[in-house]
């Protein structure tokens, strides 16, 4: 039996089938995967048959790749929810990586064993805004039984077509979700869904739970501490949930936040780690010997237990009564705005919770004993300026403000502060 790529290779192999040129994640769209399926095409057209499956609600296609050659059909599918692009990258480096190495023994076994089917960008309406819903305003990932939307009828009509024995649900999820009570980010979360109210077991959930055990022994070296499990209560709209129903157990792949300054490497590295292991596991058969309890054992979520920023025991004015002590926590985004006409990629900061925050999680932590958090005022300001405070009005704070933020100390003469720090993230 061939052994599965230790995960410290996996990530080394990143480094070199990783896309060179891509946009920054939160502009993965249409025009972008369509390019990158017409270099699919021109650089392996033996490998990848691609066809056009369906048509989004806005009439862009939606396009269907298969590799391998094997009796063992999966299906993955990604960016159902428009802002939630991560996989669709990995994806293609995932692509890149059995172009690459399909003479290699591990690769040359995982295209004889599987056929591998995905869909890359399932929602590309809702890509084009950045948006969770569909053009008609519809979360696909809760249209699987009344099958209102195009792009679900294409994803039920393809499972049917195929009848995959495994199916593979990536997303992304909040920025805020935590690893139980560790004030750890998730960076990867895992799910294998219930088919019934019950929660019940058959053959196909188990493998499921054994392919994310498989996921976590791969990811855990390389982050360790960040990586959470979803509660398995029943969706009886979600189409990961009917999958099982349909007879495709599935795996749901969720990337949520990476601490540090840059992001995205990580993150793609992290997804194209997990899927290549998943593939090779059921390739070779290490997928059947999983342990379950490696899955089990995964720590549940906590979807609101992490905050980007905490500014600790500052002076807080808020809407209405005396300044007072408090925290300040700042939860932050992946984010699209509009600039000059033209779409730009950045972080989206908000006041996320306010008050005693010592429950929460956070990247950074600033001790703020004595200083005063205002809003950052209109005209130019750095830090190191002596200012007057503002009048009381322009100094609330509440709980969905944009997080334009600065740090005032009193110094003399009375009557001025100096400004100790900047924060915002609205660029």
């Amino acid at each position: 039996m061939i052994e599965i790529t230790p995960p410290a290779t996996l990530a080394a192999l990143w480094d070199e089938v990783r896309l060179q040129e891509r946009p920054p994640l939160p502009l993965v769209r249409h025009a972008q995967v369509v390019a990158w399926l017409r270099r699919l095409q021109q650089t392996a057209p033996e490998l990848f048959h691609i066809e056009e499956v369906g048509r989004s609600v806005e009439e862009r296609a939606i396009h269907h790749v298969r590799v391998g050659t094997g009796a063992r059909h999966v299906l993955l599918w990604s960016q159902m929810h428009g802002d939630e692009p991560t996989a669709t990258t990995a994806l293609f480096e995932v692509f890149e990586y059995l172009r690459r190495y399909r003479q290699e023994p591990r690769v040359a076994q995982l295209l004889s064993v599987l056929t591998v089917h995905a869909v890359p960008l399932l929602n590309p309406d809702g890509a084009e805004r950045f948006q969770r819903i569909n053009a008609q305003g519809i979360d696909i990932n809760r249209d699987a039984l009344m099958l209102q939307t195009p792009e679900g009828r294409t994803l039920k009509a393809l499972r049917d077509r195929l009848q995959p024995s495994l199916g593979f649900n990536l997303h992304n999820q909040d920025w805020r979700t935590a690893v139980g009570k560790t004030g750890k980010p998730a960076s990867i979360s895992l799910l294998a869904p219930a088919f019934d109210e019950a929660r019940s077991d058959n053959p196909g959930r188990v493998l499921a739970k054994k392919v994310c055990a498989v996921i976590r022994d791969a990811l855990e070296p390389l982050m360790p501490g960040q990586l959470g499990r979803y509660n398995d209560a029943f969706e009886p709209r979600a189409f990961g949930d009917n999958m099982g129903r349909w007879g495709t157990p599935s795996v749901l792949i969720e990337t949520g936040p990476w601490p540090g300054r840059e992001t995205e490497g990580p993150l793609l590295r992290l997804n194209f780690v997990a899927l290549v292991s998943a593939l090779e596991s059921l390739a070779n058969g290490h997928a059947e010997q999983a342990r379950l309890e490696r899955y089990d054992t995964i720590p549940l979520n906590d979807s609101k237990g992490l905050l980007h920023l905490i500014v600790k025991g500052a002076h807080v004015f808020g809407e209405a009564g005396p300044a007072f002590v408090a925290d300040v926590g700042v939860a932050v985004s992946p984010a699209v705005r509009k600039q000059e006409g033209t779409a730009q990629a950045g972080m989206a900061g908000v006041i996320a919770e306010l008050g005693d925050l010592r429950v929460f999680g956070a990247f950074e932590t600033v001790d703020a004993q004595g200083l005063t958090v205002v809003p950052l005022p209109a005209r130019d300001v750095k830090e190191g300026d002596h200012v007057p405070l503002p009048p009381r009005r322009e100094c609330e704070l509440g709980v969905g403000q944009l997080a334009k933020l600065m740090l005032l100390r009193p110094v003399e003469p009375a009557g001025t502060w100096r400004v100790e720090r900047i924060i915002r993230f609205d660029r």
